[in-house]
């Protein structure tokens, strides 16, 4: 046999792998190790911030003294005030106190009222009078606009046509009477329908359609002098007119020309 060196003895296989894999595993280790420790950190910051606004919030609440919602406050009252009443010199003197019209009195309202209720005010006469000069009048708790038709007086319009479909309306000036107490202004403006009238009665013309239709004398009386001209040269459209304008003027259809009500 031939002699040579001596080969050193081979370690084992595992003994070689050893050393890389505990590398490997502690390197794991430690990435393991420090995302465990960012996240709880993490963690606790986001508990930290929240137990600190739950904290400010309860406190915020405590300063208001309920951690509901502060109620809304009622709207302000319209202003109940006359910006529209009568002067001193509009109202006589060396009357009694009790006896002055409403809008001689400038009284202290309560605007917060109820609508409908009956509520007594404090009114003080704007001109010298008789008697006592602090008064208490009793009112229905309303605004002016809200009075009844009969409470208050309104100005008619001639220049509306009363007869028209649908029917016309304008806006009036109204006023109180003298003896209703209301809020408000004591003249305001008011939508109306056209119901002026110029003094045609509609029996009148009944009358003369069903006697003197023929030579159009309704149509004269009306004041539609075109047809009444040739309704009575056509001798009433040989009876067909007259008859259709018996029948209008009977149902109310055909008014007077300048389209007024009749009486």
């Amino acid at each position: 046999m031939r002699e040579g060196r001596p080969r050193a003895p081979r370690p084992p296989a595992a003994s070689l792998g050893m050393p890389r894999g505990a590398s490997l595993l502690r390197w794991t280790s430690c990435v393991f190790i420090i995302l465990t420790g960012c996240a709880s950190s993490s963690l606790d910051d986001t508990r930290s911030q929240g137990e600190t606004n739950k904290s400010y919030k309860s406190a915020s609440n405590n300063l208001t003294g309920s951690s509901q919602p502060l109620p809304r406050l009622p709207p302000t009252p319209e202003n109940c005030s006359d910006h529209s009443q009568l002067g001193p010199f509009d109202c006589p003197e060396n009357l009694p106190c009790h006896a002055l019209s409403k809008e001689c009195l400038k009284c202290d309202f309560n605007c917060t009222c109820v609508y409908g209720q009956e509520v007594s005010v404090t009114c003080r006469p704007k001109r010298s009078c008789e008697g006592k000069q602090e008064i208490t009048v009793q009112m229905v708790c309303r605004y002016c606009y809200q009075t009844a038709h009969w409470e208050h007086t309104c100005h008619g319009n001639d220049q509306c046509h009363a007869v028209h479909s649908p029917r016309e309306t304008f806006t009036s000036n109204c006023t109180v009477n003298s003896d209703v107490l209301c809020l408000g202004n004591r003249v305001f403006r008011k939508k109306l329908y056209c119901n002026w009238t110029s003094g045609y009665k509609w029996s009148t013309a009944l009358l003369l359609s069903i006697t003197l239709g023929g030579f159009g004398a309704d149509r004269f009386y009306l004041g539609h002098w075109q047809e009444g001209i040739g309704k009575l040269f056509s001798f009433g459209g040989l009876g067909v007119w007259t008859i259709i304008d018996v029948i209008l003027i009977a149902i109310r259809y055909l008014g007077p020309a300048d389209h007024s009500l009749y009486i």
